[in-house]
């Protein structure tokens, strides 16, 4: 059966338009990677629809990474959808950068990165739980970006703090694969599996590997428990292009997942490659 496939994290962005810091210190992929580029990486692959992540612009060019991408999804249709930032910390006073948000028809969620603050409680500083609480109001889901054991029992206090929020957590929570560690990562996982507002995205997991040696083997553990908490109902393929290619090609990340769940029923990989990414972003 040739599945179709949502892929729920796309990156784009080019250099030349917009600023992006991080890139610097990722010398690899600093350079323009546009729609073209992904579809050379992805040639064979039946993608039929594409949600783009926002890629950390510089945060006063959040809008204008919005309108770039908006003008990317024009020349290939299948970016259906956007998750753009937003300063979700500044609670109510946030409301109307959503309102501007809300008015691009692409716009489907945002993603305010937690991993790289130095806080891990700053996910439930007052106004940035006030600033998720407000995508509700819009139908904006939320994108979780977290790293470590103290911002993932953060992150299961901010969810529980938004239960009309939809939530989903990028990269399966970047559990330390690399190190061989599974918990407390394996009971943060189950935990916030438990609450009906939370999704998951297979996703960026070969990142958190060796990056040179990673093996199919390595995954393995991390994915069926993932499985495990979430069934097939509440994960979402994604290919987090171009950053996995740091570690892997498009092709070999879609294989290796595939052969995960080859006992899988056809109907249950549906809705991992596509059904479930088309009801959560509306897509």
């Amino acid at each position: 059966m040739d599945i179709p496939i949502i892929d729920a994290h796309l990156h784009i962005w080019d250099p030349r338009r917009l600023s992006y810091p991080w890139l610097a210190d990722v010398p690899k992929i600093n350079k323009p990677h546009l729609p073209e580029d992904y579809r050379a990486a992805t040639t064979g692959l039946n993608i039929e629809k594409m949600v783009f992540l926002q890629c950390e612009a510089a945060l006063s060019q959040f809008k204008d990474e919005v309108s770039w991408v908006t003008q990317q999804a024009s020349e290939d249709a299948r970016i259906r959808g956007i998750v753009a930032w937003a300063p979700l910390e500044q609670g109510e006073g946030a409301r109307g950068d959503l309102e501007d948000l809300a008015k691009n028809t692409l716009v489907r969620g945002v993603r305010r990165i937690i991993q790289f603050e130095k806080d891990d409680r700053f996910c439930l500083r007052p106004d940035f739980v006030r600033g998720v609480q407000l995508l509700e109001e819009f139908d904006f889901s939320f994108d979780l970006c977290l790293k470590g054991d103290d911002q993932f029992k953060n992150v299961l206090e901010l969810v529980r703090q938004c239960p009309r929020v939809r939530f989903i957590l990028d990269h399966i929570g970047k559990p330390f694969i690399r190190e061989g560690v599974m918990e407390p990562w394996k009971a943060h996982l189950k935990a916030i599996s438990e609450m009906p507002n939370a999704w998951c995205k297979i996703s960026g997991l070969v990142n958190e590997a060796d990056l040179e040696r990673w093996t199919a083997d390595e995954l393995k553990p991390y994915l069926d428990h993932v499985l495990a908490c979430f069934g097939f109902d509440r994960v979402v393929f994604g290919g987090d292009w171009p950053v996995c290619t740091l570690a892997t090609t498009y092709h070999r990340w879609v294989e290796t997942l595939r052969k995960a769940v080859h006992a899988a029923s056809d109907a249950e990989r549906y809705k991992l490659f596509y059904a479930n990414a088309a009801a959560f972003y509306r897509v």
